[in-house]
């Protein structure tokens, strides 16, 4: 059996520098992926659309590894890859102070070889054991980001903006323009690991 561990391959994307800001250009790739706002009075961690939508990737994602590993022809075996977030705001600008108007897309990124037909079959199997109002959000679908700039955060999420204030300084010295949304990508659990030490990759797509 093929074994592929895409944390290696695309080490260049997902294991950057914490300390300096680095350039990247993020190919298209296949994602698993869920629309939604937070909802008012409420916070990522406290919105049950964002946790269900959470629920619904972790569940496709390794519902399509299982079937992946024990399929008949040309079995492959692959790291689950880690949760990720595109943030931004309609009319205004972003603020981490203030969560409840913030939209989000929330995606996991899966290998070549996952096709959009083991994808459905694979959300068919999901609906029987437990049909939620995210399984009807998600979708399969190519992304990509092109021309990037990012950095590792350490620390707890209400200092990224100490971190995303050093991107943007690099994006100024270097004659970069933002475009696109903010990017996040957790590779920590927060359920888990202490809040001085998780780590979250920050990325912004930008332009010359």
């Amino acid at each position: 059996m093929d074994k592929i561990d895409l944390r290696k391959q695309l080490k260049y994307l997902y294991a950057p520098s914490a300390r300096n800001v680095e350039v990247v250009k993020v190919p298209v790739f296949k994602y698993a992926m869920v629309d939604g706002r937070i909802e008012p009075g409420k916070a990522p961690d406290t919105s049950q659309e964002f946790q269900g939508a959470m629920e619904a990737l972790y569940g496709i994602s390794y519902t399509l590894k299982f079937m992946s590993k024990l399929r008949k022809v040309n079995p492959i075996d692959y790291t689950v890859m880690a949760l990720e977030g595109l943030w931004w705001v309609e009319g205004g600008e972003f603020d981490f102070n203030k969560k409840d108007n913030w939209r989000w897309t929330v995606m996991m990124l899966q290998p070549d070889h996952i096709t959009p037909e083991m994808y459905q079959e694979a959300l068919q199997q999901l609906k029987k054991k437990k049909d939620t109002p995210a399984l009807t959000k998600l979708r399969f679908e190519s992304f990509q980001e092109g021309l990037s700039i990012q950095i590792m955060h350490v620390g707890p999420y209400a200092e990224e903006p100490q971190t995303i204030e050093k991107m943007m300084a690099f994006a100024r010295e270097n004659s970069y323009t933002l475009r696109g949304k903010h990017h996040e990508i957790y590779m920590g659990d927060p359920r888990r690991t202490k809040p001085q030490k998780l780590k979250t990759i920050l990325r912004h797509p930008v332009e010359k």
